[in-house]
């Protein structure tokens, strides 16, 4: 039996394999669905066995693409490193890191730091996914990305290395005239009676906020979902509800629109941000440089 698999048809089944989908995994592979799906029946035809069981919601693995999936990691790590240790020498290697974080990070920490790294280094690409921190953490323990950025703290038994990256506080975003805009500050618990303006469901921010609600045995009043940070600020302006943001996000908005902004009390309002990495040492030398990049400057 002749096995002739390249790498684009490795990181299309790894796409598809972490989506648990054919057609989100080709959209991460920059790749057709018919075009994806023509690539996974040749390579279950060289095989003679089938890589994965397909659901009406999406696919999973069958015990040979199992096999396939954890043998692509390996070749695909290896030419990460290979690639990474070879770039000083050939300027044409491209360089690719798959960086995980949540929505908070993506939006306050990652953009300056990620458009110097990227100016710096133009053949390296990042792929970038806004995940929740548990998600994180499992995805970077079981090689399946090179970088996370993570809120939680790390169990031990994770067993994965972290740098402390900074802390930013949630706090209430009301319109100027509102009765929680003018208190000095407040507790969850005494917005959840409110309406509510908030983001996409399955936002690692709003997963984090339906949870500390659902602790409080209530659910968020959410009547409108919006993606930015700015966008939902507009809409709070407007009367529409209160939202629960990023302090650094609400005091940029606060210049120009009509909102007043309340800390919140809760404990877990604090968010303390690290990066995670399975094994500093061995991760290729481009996903290296990217953490020095996002890691802050410490003064001698």
């Amino acid at each position: 039996m002749s096995i002739r698999f390249d790498l684009t048809d490795l990181r299309l089944f790894l796409h598809v394999a972490d989506a648990a989908s054919i057609t989100h995994g080709a959209t991460r592979a920059n790749m057709t669905l018919a075009s994806a799906s023509e690539r996974i029946r040749a390579m279950e035809a060289a095989l003679g066995a089938p890589l994965l069981e397909r659901k009406r919601r999406g696919v999973r693995l069958t015990p040979v693409g199992s096999a396939l999936v954890h043998h692509a990691r390996i070749v695909t790590q290896q030419l990460e490193q290979m690639r990474g240790e070879l770039n000083d020498y050939a300027k044409g290697l491209r360089g690719h890191v798959r960086l995980l974080s949540n929505t908070v990070a993506i939006a306050e920490f990652l953009p300056t730091a990620l458009a110097s790294f990227l100016s710096a280094h133009p053949n390296i690409d990042v792929e970038l996914e806004d995940r929740p921190s548990r998600e994180i953490k499992r995805t970077i323990a079981e090689g399946r990305a090179d970088i996370g950025i993570v809120t939680d703290a790390v169990d031990p038994a994770e067993e994965l290395e972290t740098f402390p990256i900074g802390a930013i506080r949630l706090v209430v975003v009301a319109p100027r005239r509102h009765p929680i805009g003018r208190r000095r500050k407040t507790a969850f618990r005494e917005i959840l009676d409110h309406d509510i303006v908030g983001l996409p469901s399955g936002s690692a921010l709003q997963d984090y906020l339906d949870h500390h609600a659902a602790r409080a045995g209530r659910r968020m009043k959410v009547r409108i979902r919006l993606n930015g940070f700015d966008a939902i600020c507009r809409m709070v302006e407007s009367g529409i509800g209160l939202a629960v943001l990023p302090e650094t996000a609400a005091r940029r908005f606060q210049h120009s629109m009509a909102i007043r902004i309340t800390p919140l009390t809760d404990e877990w309002a604090l968010r303390h941000h690290a990066i995670c990495v399975r094994n500093f040492a061995s991760l290729p030398a481009h996903a290296k440089r990217l953490v020095e990049c996002l890691r802050p400057r410490v003064s001698p």
